[in-house]
């Protein structure tokens, strides 16, 4: 698999860096990539994250101490938030949520994609299917 040197991260990916379950060899390798990448993410990424690791801890799928440690590292990579992104919010993103039936999360990670012209990794079909509807090239992993 050739990964691009820029690109836009989702949500899906990143969880698949803590989840040994939904771990592939490709999203390590993604992952062990990523100081030498130049990575974007939308602003609502932190947050999207932050409760996906909420709800598995309440779960009681992990621990705090896992939690805590994963955070340290994700806060060590070079991953460039997008806080431009909000203000679109309203206007651009919950439009293409409604054209491209995509939550406005994952709807947020198009736009910006469309907006930076940069490629999209994720690992959610609807996403793909939107974002080649949009004329991005997605990653698939």
């Amino acid at each position: 698999m050739m990964m691009p040197s820029r690109y836009v991260l989702d949500c899906s990916v990143t969880m698949a860096w803590f989840f040994e379950d939904e771990a592939k060899r490709s999203t390590d390798a993604l992952f062990d990539a990523l100081p030498e990448a130049d990575v974007h993410v939308a602003a609502i990424w932190p947050i999207e994250v932050a409760n996906v690791l909420t709800l598995a801890e309440r779960k009681g799928r992990t621990s705090e101490a896992r939690i805590s440690q994963f955070i340290q590292r994700l806060l060590k990579q070079p991953i460039t938030i997008d806080h431009d992104g909000l203000d679109r919010s309203f206007t651009h993103i919950r439009q293409l949520a409604k054209l491209r039936s995509l939550t406005t999360y994952d709807a947020s990670y198009l736009e910006l994609a469309i907006r930076r012209d940069l490629p999209l990794v994720t690992l959610d079909k609807q996403l793909i299917a939107a974002a080649r509807v949009e004329g991005i090239h997605c990653v698939t992993l």
